[in-house]
C-alpha cells in the first residue's frame, strides 16, 4: 500500500523535476555553444535553484537519492517517503 504523503510532496517533486528539465536541454545545447554567455548564466541559475528544491523537499519529506547523495535524519529515513515508483 502506497503511503499518503501530502499535496506538497508532489508539487514540489513536480517542480524539481522541472528545473532538472530544464538544466538538462540547457546542458545539451551547451555542449554545442559552450560561448553563450546567457545560456550559462541561465545554467548556473537553475543549478542554484534545483540545489534548493532539493534542500528544500529532503527538509519536510526525507531523502531524496540514497547511497551518500542524501543526508539522512535520525533515526534513518530512506524509507520513510514514498519509494520513486510509488509517485
Amino acid at each position: 500500500m502506497a503511503k499518503q504523503v501530502p499535496k506538497e510532496f508532489y508539487q514540489l517533486l513536480r517542480e524539481i523535476q522541472e528545473v532538472d528539465f530544464v538544466l538538462l536541454e540547457l546542458n545539451l545545447y551547451l555542449d554545442t555553444h559552450p560561448d553563450d554567455y546567457d545560456a550559462i548564466e541561465q545554467f548556473n541559475n537553475f543549478s542554484q535553484r534545483s540545489r534548493e528544491l532539493k534542500i528544500n523537499f529532503e527538509q519536510q519529506f526525507g531523502p531524496l537519492m540514497g547511497f551518500g547523495a542524501s543526508y539522512s535524519n535520525y533515526p534513518f529515513d530512506w524509507g520513510n517517503t514514498p519509494w520513486p515508483w510509488q509517485v
